[in-house]
């Protein structure tokens, strides 16, 4: 049969149409690469396509990523010769921000008197901070971030700076923490929000995962009335004792992961640590001096209001997983009418500290829920719904009850410590309501 022109015609723009793409795929092939309609991925924004100080580099590539590819890569090599971040303030996190931390390394200068990290919405002089949402930072092989070599302060807000806290706890004066900055007559004489290593306060959905922390000013990491929040393997090394130089001094308050006021939906899973207080430590407190109701001010160890203000700050629905210390490991405190509820600990090991053997050592507890010596005492029944199982320590207790506690369940531990029991109470029977105790085990 004879072909139509009209049938000829289209017979020849498809075999045209089909060599054309099949020379574009063969072309792409040969380059290394396929990418037919697709756009390629845009390169990383990374701070050494930026110029300034580290830490403005960091917060240039940071402003350039929001709101477009919202992710930001910091690589083991800086543009500038060495392997190391040095950071002068802190780095400020947005909302739709994902940092990928690539085995980098990061360092508080001595410079610094500030946080490395704080979400972006909080600090001094903010009185009304808004929300932040969705931030992630990831780690990608070995990540550390450090303190300063020298630090200008350490401690919480009712330490005071010295350059010797070893002198001044001979004579008698306990409230103390090192900092460069004591004596300064410009510069304030004690600890404060600042000396948190990485801070993050109303902002829904937090993730962190993956990085070692040496040396922290105080706390490690700290959340005031944050939701939705996954941390996973973190190494935390954060003893009280550090080298300036080749001088040891003693810095205060070295906890590694805190949850302050409204902390609420926390996943906490796979983190161990050598501290100097407790690993992980639930507060609701009305502490003095540090206690104040007003947001952004530096005489607290909070960026936020500290004060318990409704059912809306109490921290609840928090999951802890596999966790392992050298000292305290998990600390529930409430003061007053603040409530914390509905935790669930399961698997934390606790080890006495090498630094510090028997009589004198070993951890003061695995697990505390309650707490005294932090303000008003907690009220009945604000303490309740706390789930623990498999715990281990060898401290001087396993189990410590030290506030009138409702519906707690404590279950399958060994403890190897020199208290008579697996479980201490600070508290009369009366105050408590419906706490059960099972196959906690005073080994000999």
């Amino acid at each position: 049969m004879v072909k139509t022109p009209e049938k000829h015609t289209l017979t020849k723009l498809m075999k045209k149409r089909l060599f054309l793409a099949w020379a574009g795929i063969c072309a792409v092939i040969i380059s290394g690469g396929f990418s037919l309609h697709t756009r390629l991925p845009a390169e990383d924004i990374t701070p050494n396509a930026f110029k300034g100080t580290d830490t403005e580099r960091i917060q240039q590539a940071i402003a350039k990523a929001a709101g477009t590819t919202n992710t930001v890569r910091i690589p083991s090599r800086n543009a500038n010769g060495t392997s190391v971040w040095m950071i002068d303030k802190a780095i400020l996190l947005p909302g739709n921000i994902r940092i990928i931390l690539d085995n980098c390394t990061m360092q508080l200068s001595d410079q610094s008197r500030d946080n490395m990290f704080r979400s972006s919405n909080v600090g001094e002089g903010i009185t009304d901070p808004g929300w932040n949402e969705n931030i992630k930072m990831i780690g990608v092989g070995s990540v550390t971030l450090k303190g300063a070599a020298n630090p200008r302060a350490t401690g919480d807000g009712a330490r005071t700076l010295t350059l010797d806290p070893k002198k001044e706890q001979d004579n008698g004066n306990w409230r103390v923490s090192y900092g460069s900055d004591a004596g300064k007559a410009d510069q304030r004489q004690k600890g404060d929000w600042r000396n948190i290593l990485i801070l993050i306060a109303k902002v829904k959905g937090f993730e962190l995962s993956n990085i070692r922390i040496e040396n922290s000013h105080a706390w490690a990491i700290s959340f005031e009335r944050t939701w939705n929040a996954t941390l996973s393997g973190i190494r935390i090394h954060n003893p009280e004792d550090i080298l300036i130089g080749d001088r040891k001094v003693r810095t205060y308050n070295k906890d590694g992961i805190n949850l302050r006021q409204g902390c609420k939906y926390f996943r906490i899973d796979n983190v161990t640590g050598i501290n100097g207080d407790d690993l992980i430590a639930l507060s609701s407190l009305n502490v003095a001096p540090a206690l104040t109701g007003s947001n952004g001010s530096i005489s607290s160890t909070m960026v936020t209001s500290s004060i318990w203000s409704g059912p809306e700050d109490d921290t609840e629905q928090v999951f802890i997983t596999n966790c392992q210390t050298n000292y305290t490991g998990v600390a529930i405190r409430a003061g007053d009418s603040a409530s914390i509820h509905h935790v669930y600990v399961n698997g934390i090991v606790t080890k006495a500290r090498p630094d510090t053997p028997p009589p004198y050592g070993g951890s003061p507890y695995t697990l505390l829920v309650g707490g005294k010596g932090y303000g008003d005492p907690s009220q009945k029944g604000k303490i309740n719904n706390i789930y623990a199982m498999n715990l281990m320590g060898d401290g001087k207790n396993l189990v410590l009850v030290e506030a009138p506690v409702t519906d707690c369940y404590f279950m399958n531990g060994i403890y190897t410590g020199g208290a008579p029991a697996a479980v201490t109470y600070g508290v009369p029977p009366e105050a408590l309501q419906n706490v059960s105790v099972t196959n906690l085990v005073k080994a000999n």
